[in-house]
């Protein structure tokens, strides 16, 4: 089980609700337990790609935000990204880039602007994917 705090996810909605019309992203740290995972940071990052759909974090944030997590003792728990147009599941192409199968890779999809849905998915080294339950707390 993932575990994201309302404040955080709160963080991820504004971040991508301002990032539009264009796909917004991120990353998430924080810590394991046995099954569980506790997000205890969200890194706003940008998308370089300015794109609708597809995103590309900035290199220069990733990096900062990785040394962030090791400062801080967190692990890095996985990224996030919006969908603006589309519902919340992994796009051919976030699958064929989904590089570790032990990542959440969370995504918001901002296709109902009064309803957005934030779900976790699992992808591994053949594609498959699964969901990973997220609850905020």
């Amino acid at each position: 089980m993932l575990y994201l705090k309302q404040q955080d996810y709160e963080k991820i909605l504004e971040h991508c609700k301002k990032g539009l019309p264009n796909e917004s992203c991120g990353l998430i740290g924080g810590r394991k337990e046995e099954e569980n995972q506790y997000v205890e940071k969200v890194y706003l990052l940008t998308n370089v790609d300015a794109s609708r759909e597809h995103f590309s974090m900035d290199p220069k944030e990733q990096l900062a935000a990785v040394k962030d997590m090791r400062t801080n003792g967190y692990e890095p728990l996985g990224n996030f990204h919006s969908h603006p147009e589309s519902p919340s599941r992994p796009s051919e192409e976030d699958k064929r880039l989904a590089y570790d199968s032990k990542a959440n890779y969370l995504i918001l999809s901002l296709m109902e602007e009064n309803n957005p849905v934030l779900k976790a998915f699992r992808i591994d080294e053949e594609k498959n994917v699964t969901v990973e339950p997220i609850e905020i707390i």
